[in-house]
């Protein structure tokens, strides 16, 4: 058959990346078909979809598969290419020889990227390919810019028995790389161990580790098929394969972190694909009070004044705790990218928050010294060698620091005392819950020691009391004073978050 293509001028950069999907269907959402417009969409583009089978499956297994004509399948294809741009095509369940060399015919001459996954064996361990065809799939790879087997289909697609080790999977990843001239990406999910690294190879035999801490869960139906739609994608809007496999990777992490608490299905349920979508879009809601239960703090409040700011801010240091920065950073998991990223961020926060303190006077003044130290001392360590031109302010701090300004400058004294204290008390409350999981070998040792120190108690109990006389000369600046502490303990709650929110875009 001779398809009509919709001329693509190859440059989607910066657009909605078009992705075309062709795979079997999983009614229960979590796989096939349903998982990868969920994935495509998660990952930033506008999916379309061929079905190549419709497959009765749930949770449990898989348990019946009726493949329709293989006309049928020619007319679907011919139905997208004859009226949209097409961007990326990515290949999903196969099932026979007849489906898989009309995806050849269909994707041999059609100008834009290629995944394919090459679905042979389901999660549940039920055959999704009739076993003649595998030979049929290993001549569509050739026709593939990226191949994303798990060490099963590895193994089948390099001609070996499955790998036992990491090195010999990517041993066979490069000389299934090499036959193919496309990258090939070795996945580690069926190994055992607190890691299921992902390694991209390239053609040439270069690797690309991509760390990924291991989730205890059983909940990872249609991983496969999430990941490979989500690096289809993103390698459509522009990205190198290294940089899409790190972004799908680490979208699919986060939906396999939370995949319980979906609870669907009885037995090995789907991720929850929507899950940085949501949390990206509180995050970016319309300001207003936090709405989480209160925590109670650790070093009390000096008096009834601040009291009073505690009780009507508690709810921030709840949202902080739950942070994904937060607790990979309690668990060490958290990536370095991301610490440095935070680090950045507040050596520039601390250069201008020294300059909200030094305006304050007295004992504020002399705190300034120890936040513009504790910037040098950063620089010298961690940030030692980032180059200048990457350490710039983001909006976050930006926001921040020229809200602390402004209320040091512009408003009642008391006012601006209150508007600094969540950068002693809620950093001091968060230090000292993740000194709980420090220790010698923890990757950021150093760093979690600083905010749980005693010294550090000492500066935030003085600061606290400082707030309370203040507000006790000054009772009447109560309401402005809670006001400006809420402000600020809301922009904690970014400042903390926003090195996790980063890489959805930048990455």
């Amino acid at each position: 058959m001779t398809y009509t293509f919709i001329p693509n001028s190859g440059d989607n950069q910066g657009a909605i990346p078009r992705v075309l999907t062709i795979a079997g269907t999983d009614p229960t959402g979590g796989a096939g078909i349903q998982a990868d417009i969920k994935s495509i969409t998660a990952a930033g583009g506008f999916p379309y979809s061929v079905v190549t089978s419709l497959v009765a499956q749930n949770t449990r297994g898989v348990q019946e598969i009726f493949t329709p004509p293989i006309d049928f399948l020619r007319s679907q294809l011919q139905s997208v290419a004859s009226d949209v741009a097409i961007d990326a095509v990515k290949i999903g369940m196969l099932g026979s020889v007849e489906i898989a060399e009309a995806v050849k015919e269909f994707i041999q001459d059609i100008p834009c990227l290629v995944v394919l996954d090459p679905v042979m064996v389901a999660s549940s361990g039920d055959r999704l390919l009739q076993r003649d065809a595998e030979a049929a799939v290993l001549d569509l790879a050739h026709n593939a810019d990226v191949v994303t087997p798990n060490l099963p289909e590895l193994a089948v697609l390099a001609g070996c028995d499955v790998a036992a080790t990491i090195d010999e999977a990517l041993d066979q990843a490069a000389g299934l790389a090499k036959t193919l001239q496309a990258h090939v990406l070795m996945k580690g999910g069926h190994f055992t161990g607190d890691h299921a690294d992902n390694a991209l190879v390239s053609p040439d035999g270069a690797v690309h580790s991509v760390p990924v801490q291991r989730i205890a869960t059983t909940n990872t139906h249609g991983t496969g098929c999430s990941l490979s739609s989500a690096l289809a994608t993103r390698l459509a809007a522009g990205h190198s394969p290294a940089d899409a496999v790190e972004w799908a990777s680490r979208w699919l992490h986060e939906a396999i972190s939370n995949a319980d608490a979906l609870k669907i299905g009885t037995s090995n349920g789907p991720v929850d694909h929507s899950h940085t979508t949501r949390r990206m879009t509180r995050a970016a809601s319309t300001w207003a009070p936090s709405a989480s239960a209160p925590t109670q703090p650790r070093l009390h409040p000096a008096g009834p004044y601040t009291q009073k700011m505690w009780d009507d801010t508690a709810g921030y240091l709840t949202d902080i705790l739950a942070l994904p920065f937060i607790q990979q950073l309690g668990a060490g998991t958290l990536r370095h990218d991301d610490f440095i990223f935070y680090l950045q961020q507040d050596a520039l926060y601390l250069g201008q928050y020294a300059k909200a303190l030094r305006k304050l006077g007295g004992q504020w003044a002399i705190d300034a010294d120890g936040a513009i130290a504790a910037e040098r001392e950063m620089q010298d360590t961690w940030l030692a060698n980032i180059p200048e031109e990457q350490q710039r302010m983001s909006q976050v701090t930006q926001g921040y620091t020229d809200f602390l300004l402004a209320s040091v400058y512009g408003d009642a004294h008391a006012v601006g005392q209150a508007a600094v204290l969540p950068c002693y008390w809620l950093y001091h409350e968060v230090g000292l819950r993740l000194a709980e999981a420090n220790h010698p070998d923890h990757p950021y040792h150093d760093w979690l020691a600083t905010y749980a120190s005693e010294e550090f108690e000492s500066s935030t109990r003085s600061a606290i009391e400082r707030v309370e006389q203040a507000l006790a000369q000054n009772p009447e600046h109560l309401d402005a004073a809670i006001k400006a502490c809420d402000i600020a303990s809301h922009y904690e709650v970014d400042f903390f978050d926003q090195a996790d929110r980063a890489w959805v875009v930048d990455k």
